[in-house]
């Protein structure tokens, strides 16, 4: 089974929209939430072998075997 993409696109925009419709926020305040939120999830969807650093939805998530195939990883580190 593979992991689904991860876009951080949609993950910003609809940050900012939460924070600027829902909260009253600023834009730059809503922006910079975003920011944080964004790096924050990708680090999280990110292998952590220092030889890979692909995302999540590049490994198989049953053998956890990367689908890279000119990578070393050989599982995804959480």
């Amino acid at each position: 089974m593979l992991e689904k993409q991860f876009d951080a696109n949609a993950l910003y925009n609809r940050i900012v929209h939460y924070y600027m419709d829902k909260k009253g926020f600023t834009k730059d305040k809503a922006n910079s939430i975003a920011q944080t939120v964004v790096l924050r999830e990708a680090k999280r969807k990110m292998c952590k072998n220092k030889d890979c650093g692909h995302f999540l939805h590049d490994h198989m998530r049953n053998s956890e075997t990367c689908l890279v195939s000119d990578c070393v990883c050989g599982r995804f580190t959480r």
